[in-house]
């Protein structure tokens, strides 16, 4: 027998160490001092010190098979190359091309929405082929591994995070990483993964598998010699429902996230009533209630878990009061994309935003108005291992469940099919231009509140801090700023809607990203920019005639107007300029190089400076050729792009040159 200390958590380690030290010399009883025989760790693969836990617990790696005797648990893709490779699901156009990518990310057991797409065309020909040069020869698989197991349903897991093991549920048709393992049951039975789903969420698997670890980094390796008990048909019937309601849970939640598979409504318009406030309370109670029913949940797949494992009740004590491995001796620079676990907005500030940018969408016609009208009813609540939709339940879809251009017969609001609004209140107040952007919004408001319209705007307004949404929609630190951070997941910068303005920041042109093409540009000149700067030309006309006429302070007032609308007619007259250059580039834009590199010639046009930063690195890369695997690449600079598939093949596949490549 020996005798161990445990001093993890306490700060003074000197102070501590002496406690420790007097406790064992004088008999005295320590929750840091343990004795163990030194032996009986050799019952945990590798034989770490685990010495904290008795003597079952340690015997329970004997007692029970390894999860991978009956289950595969494996290894995924890494690209070398994310920003190539990936891209955020709702900024790409084909899902033939792009495919969900389960990569990791953030702490969210049960549930977790798979926000990334990888790009496997031809069965990843062009990753494979970029994989093989990087390395200098070889094959690809010394990188990409367990190709036969894609798109499979699984469960999958962040390699690294700060939070702890947290297994979640794997659609499919998704393809995993390297940072995102997988584990797999035979035939692929739902009932079997949900089974083992709660089981790998449960604290007596955690406990187990910290046993086997230093730090936070749970590798296959590790969760591979974990063992899992034997369940009887009734003990996987319970598990698996535990499963379901702990996912269904989640998801009910996730279906306010704008940015989610499963978004339906934000989450004012998912709660009743008569004001914005009365809608918070109740979505902070809904949430509330969620959070509880999954502690309930988590305690009962605890409980059942450790009499399926057989833990006594001190060792069900010490696992459910232990820390979450060693958190603190993590090293913060590996962890995976996101390490804080997403949760359901309860902010009020956030949750006014979100519903402002929901407004906007459904001006532009992403989102279905008629789902908040009652109008439309969302679809049932999937399974959680049916393939993710190509487009959320709250986006405006035709048949074939794709999103619709134009309005269907009868809906209810008009939206711009070329995905162009204007920030323009109109020379004259009262008289706003027909496309712009504050009108359409009021136009949905209204549409949803009636009568209520305008005061739930004006707290709308309190809510963000603001004297009116146009101001809110103007401010470069305001809307975009806000929507940049909603729609940025796994360092991935997506916005889809996008303001490009005068240098002042004037007037707005807003550009719907995923209705945008090679003619959106010419588009916005002829049909927005050239019009605005006829009706300023025109009225500076008016104004100089009334100038010649007037006195005094009417005198002042038309000089101070002619001010003003000259800077904008100079801004103007640029605006449209840079537009013009960046149309003949050419620009063609491919939504599949997705927003980064789509939205990068146009930066000088945004406001944002951190976006507007962003960009111009973007372009500045652009041009000397580190994206030349990109469409837009190809369009600006097409004999550069084919030298370089003489030589790159994989920029020649991606290309579909091929032909070219040397070797």
């Amino acid at each position: 027998m020996s005798i161990f200390l445990r001093l993890l958590e306490d700060k003074d380690k000197g102070a501590a160490l002496e406690a420790a030290v007097r406790a064992v010399v004088g008999g005295e009883p320590d929750g840091r001092v343990f004795d163990a025989p030194p032996d009986s760790f050799e019952q945990i693969p590798g034989a770490p010190f685990a010495y904290w836990v008795s003597d079952t617990v340690r015997s329970l790696f004997a007692k029970h098979r390894r999860i991978d005797e009956e289950h595969l648990v494996a290894s995924g893709t890494g690209t070398l190359d994310d920003f190539r490779f990936l891209r955020c699901w709702w900024e790409v156009f084909s899902k033939a091309k792009f495919f969900p990518y389960a990569k990791g990310g953030a702490y969210a057991p049960f549930y977790f929405d798979h926000h990334l797409s990888v790009e496997w065309a031809n069965d990843g020909k062009v990753m494979k082929a970029w994989i093989v040069q990087r390395y200098g020869g070889g094959h690809w698989a010394r990188n990409i591994r367990s190709t036969e197991h894609y798109f499979r349903p699984g469960l999958t897991w962040p390699r690294r995070t700060q939070s702890g093991l947290a297994l979640r549920a794997m659609p499919t048709g998704c393809i995993f990483a390297d940072k995102g393992p997988a584990a797999f049951v035979p035939h692929d039975d739902p009932q079997a993964l949900l089974a083992l789903l709660a089981i790998t969420n449960s604290q007596a698997f955690r406990t187990l598998v910290e046993l086997q670890m230093a730090f936070g980094s749970y590798e296959v390796g590790v969760i591979q010699r974990t063992p899992v008990p034997d369940l009887a048909e009734k003990d996987r019937e319970s598990l698996a429902a535990l499963a379901r309601r702990a996912w269904s849970l989640k998801r009910k939640l996730d279906t306010a996230d704008l940015t989610s598979h499963a978004f339906i409504l934000p989450a004012l318009l998912q709660r009743e009533g008569a004001t914005v406030a009365e809608r918070m309370q109740a979505w902070s109670s809904r949430v509330s209630a969620a959070e509880a029913n999954l502690a309930e949940i988590q305690a009962e797949i605890d409980e059942r878990c450790f009499d399926l494992y057989g833990f006594e009740p001190e060792d069900r004590a010490t696992a459910l009061g232990a820390e979450s491995g060693d958190a603190e001796a993590e090293d913060a620079g590996d962890q995976d994309d996101e390490s804080e676990a997403p949760s359901a907005s309860v902010d009020p500030s956030r949750l006014a935003a979100e519903l402002v940018d929901w407004l906007i969408g459904a001006a532009f016609g992403r989102f279905d108005v008629r789902l908040a009208t009652g109008d439309r009813q969302p679809p049932p609540e999937p399974e959680p291992f049916d393939p993710l939709p190509a487009c959320s339940p709250g986006m405006l879809t035709g048949e074939d469940g794709l999103p619709l251009d134009e309005a269907p017969p009868g809906y209810p609001i008009p939206f711009p099919a070329d995905g162009i609004l204007v920030d323009d209140p109109g020379l004259d107040d009262g008289f706003p231009a027909e496309r712009d952007l504050l009108v359409r919004v009021q136009q949905v408001l209204a549409l949803v509140w009636g009568a209520q319209a305008a005061e739930i705007e004006r707290e709308l307004c309190r809510l963000l801090a603001v004297r009116d949404l146009r101001t809110y929609l103007r401010r470069p630190a305001g809307f975009f700023a806000d929507h940049l951070g909603r729609w940025s997941k796994s360092r991935r910068k997506a916005p889809i809607f996008w303001p490009l303005a005068t240098a002042s920041g004037a007037w707005t042109i807003w550009i719907y990203y995923p209705r945008l093409t090679a003619d959106t540009l010419y588009k916005a000149v002829d049909r927005q920019v050239s019009p605005k700067i006829s009706e300023v030309e025109t009225r500076i006309a008016q104004l100089l005639g009334e100038q010649e006429k007037a006195e005094g302070r009417e005198a002042s007032r038309i000089a101070n107007q002619l001010s003003t609308l000259s800077e904008l007619l100079d801004e103007l007259k640029t605006m449209r300029a840079e537009l013009l250059r960046v149309a003949a580039l050419p620009y063609r834009p491919n939504l599949d190089d997705g927003v980064q590199i789509t939205a990068a010639p146009l930066w000088e046009l945004f406001r944002f400076p951190r976006w507007r930063n962003e960009l111009q690195k973007t372009w500045r890369a652009l041009e000397a050729g580190d994206y030349d695997w990109a469409h837009l690449a190809r369009s600006i600079w097409p004999e550069r792009i084919r030298e370089r598939c003489k030589k790159d093949r994989s920029i020649a596949i991606a290309h579909d040159l091929e032909v070219l490549y040397e070797g």
